[in-house]
């Protein structure tokens, strides 16, 4: 409970305001992962009095399901609109002159997958063999299901996949799902390889693995900095492509957000995956140096970051 409260206040207070677009003048506010996770974690708080399979089984059955309601629109429940935006369908749920408030992250998807992870985290009890075999049994299922009921064409996901001008644009199509909210197939498409990565790099903890064991033990730490990086990336790039930097510290547009974006500011992908290589990289020294305080120490706060 009290770790889902503050994954929501570091998302409306340092990740809203200083992480994105280093100003707190709320104009745009953006309800994004840690707001769900937050959230999430609160309702977490209450099902863990169930017993495990309970719990799991409300998950499971909270991704299996909340694709039905897909065509209820906020408009047709009234007073009650802003709150189906909170729960199943991204929107506007507070629109003033002066302040823009819109949810990214519907909460009954991403409850349903803590849900399912909780109960998941119990087959990290067993022995090594019986583990592993459970994990690709249950990532091939997943997979498999996928590909079935994407194919079908009939339920899933708001999307449907169509024929395209090439195999290749066919093929994107079919992988075209749904994130905001996360449909039953896009979290079929990405938790079955998940899964099946997950199995395979069970137990492994050397070579090139090790790195990247590094960012999972201070992911959170992690994800507030590498924002905070991209932005002073960001802000470098504008004083030295244009003389300013103003662009980085406005919010005046949804459809900007975070940042109102400078003329020709879009850069091609491969550029993208360039930054975001060095990013992790610069952030790794940290990473380590923030992993070896947690080791270290046992102070109770230190488990909130």
């Amino acid at each position: 409970f009290v770790r889902g409260l503050w994954l929501i206040l570091l998302e409306l207070v340092i990740l809203r305001g200083f992480g994105w677009q280093f100003n707190f003048d709320y104009r745009v506010t953006m309800l994004t992962v840690l707001w769900a996770l937050g959230w999430a974690m609160i309702l977490l708080s209450v099902l863990v009095y169930l017993p495990t399979w309970a719990v799991t089984v409300v998950g499971v059955v909270l991704i299996a399901t909340h694709n039905l309601f897909d065509r209820v629109q906020p408009a047709q429940l009234g007073a009650l609109a802003p709150l189906w935006n909170i729960l199943h369908a991204p929107g506007v749920i507070l629109n003033h002159p002066s302040h823009l408030v819109f949810v990214a992250y519907t909460l009954v998807p991403w409850v349903g997958v803590t849900a399912a992870g909780y109960g998941l985290a119990q087959v990290f009890g067993w022995d090594c063999e019986r583990r592993q075999a459970f994990l690709l049994r249950l990532g091939i299922a997943l997979t498999v299901t996928f590909v079935i009921l994407r194919a079908v064409n009939v339920y899933g996901d708001p999307l449907p996949w169509s024929k395209q001008k090439s195999s290749l644009f066919t093929v994107l199509s079919f992988l075209n799902t749904n994130k905001y909210p996360p449909s039953l197939l896009y979290l079929l498409m990405t938790l079955g390889p998940g899964l099946i990565l997950l199995r395979t790099f069970d137990g492994k903890s050397s070579g090139l693995l090790r790195p990247a064991l590094m960012f999972g033990k201070v992911p959170l730490f992690y994800f507030m900095l590498h924002v905070v990086l991209i932005h002073l990336l960001a802000v470098l790039v504008c004083h030295v492509r244009y003389g300013e930097a103003h662009w980085m510290f406005e919010s005046n547009r949804l459809d900007q957000f975070p940042i109102t974006q400078p003329p020709d500011w879009p850069v091609d992908l491969p550029v993208v995956y360039l930054i975001w290589v060095f990013v992790v990289l610069a952030l790794y020294p940290l990473c380590r140096w923030f992993a070896g305080v947690k080791r270290r120490r046992k102070d109770w706060w230190l488990s909130y970051l």
